[in-house]
């Protein structure tokens, strides 16, 4: 039987931190000690719970990921810090940066074979780590603060690999339009909110699709698209899905008490409603 693990999810997104606790869950021997919805409470729960590993969104409001590790290192400098997976939605040159810094990563959306093989490493690394030395075979304190500081020296590398990579646009508020940029081709098209049926993402790319046509968005994440988006008819039905609630043609009895969602498109596609947000269509539809 595979070793228990204690954990902590620290997510701003709490679909995420819902789909992430189910699938930890979900292969077993993983307790998930708390949740923490920004850098500021992070910290706090980092320092008081131990955990063996932590679930660290990239970007958060307050403190980032990157900030939050820097600011328990800061505040302790003989603190231990856990194993670290990082949650993230950034590009593959990104993820190569945190492979090569020995620091493992889950993209989002979570792929559940994916969260299984990031356990695994945890387990072999926990396993593997040595014992506290004892009181007198402590390090000196200039031994650890070099320790420190070499860990500190690695965030900060981390965190200009990925700030170059970032579009400026990410720092600047965004204005609502009503219109998002579609590319289909080679052309770039500006639809109209109102007639997107919905969103989805996969590896990385995200899909528009309204009646007429279908195209990817420049946009990174879904959460990116959403902020353009109209928040009363637009609903995360699925961690991969975002629907226009204006454009579902039927609700769709599933398994288990669960539903799809067949849009209006010209496909017919049918949507999954996840675990967590059925309740969300029961009240949208009266159902």
């Amino acid at each position: 039987m595979a070793a228990s693990l204690t954990a902590l999810i620290i997510d701003d997104e709490p679909l995420a931190r819902q789909e992430l606790q189910y699938l930890l869950e979900r292969t077993g021997n993983v307790h998930v000690m708390a949740q923490g919805t920004n850098g500021i409470e992070a910290v706090d729960l980092i320092r008081t719970h131990k955990p063996d590993v932590i679930f660290l969104d990239v970007r958060m409001p307050g403190l980032d990921g990157f900030a939050v590790l820097k600011k328990v290192l800061a505040l302790d400098r003989k603190f231990q810090l856990p194993q670290v997976v990082f949650a993230t939605a950034f590009d593959q040159y990104a993820v190569k940066a945190f492979e090569v810094n020995a620091v493992d990563y889950v993209l989002k959306p979570f792929d559940e074979k994916r969260v299984a093989k990031t356990l695994e490493k945890v387990r072999s690394r926990v396993t593997a780590a040595p014992d506290a030395p004892a009181p007198d075979e402590a390090p000196t304190r200039g031994a650890l603060a070099g320790l420190v500081a070499g860990a500190e020296a690695k965030l900060d590398a981390l965190l200009r690999m990925v700030g170059e990579r970032e579009p400026v646009a990410l720092a600047q508020p965004m204005t609502r339009t009503g219109k998002v940029v579609v590319r289909a081709g080679s052309r770039l098209l500006l639809v109209d909110g109102k007639d997107i049926c919905f969103a989805s993402i996969e590896e990385g790319r995200i899909s528009v699709v309204t009646r007429t046509l279908e195209g990817d968005s420049n946009c990174r994440t879904i959460e990116e698209l959403a902020d353009q988006l109209d928040s009363d008819k637009f609903w995360r039905a699925h961690r991969s899905h975002l629907v226009n609630i204006e454009h579902i043609r039927e609700v769709v009895p599933w398994f288990k008490s669960s539903y799809q969602l067949r849009m209006d498109d010209r496909k017919n596609t049918e949507i999954p409603v996840s675990r967590t947000q059925t309740k969300r269509l029961r009240e949208l539809f009266n159902l």
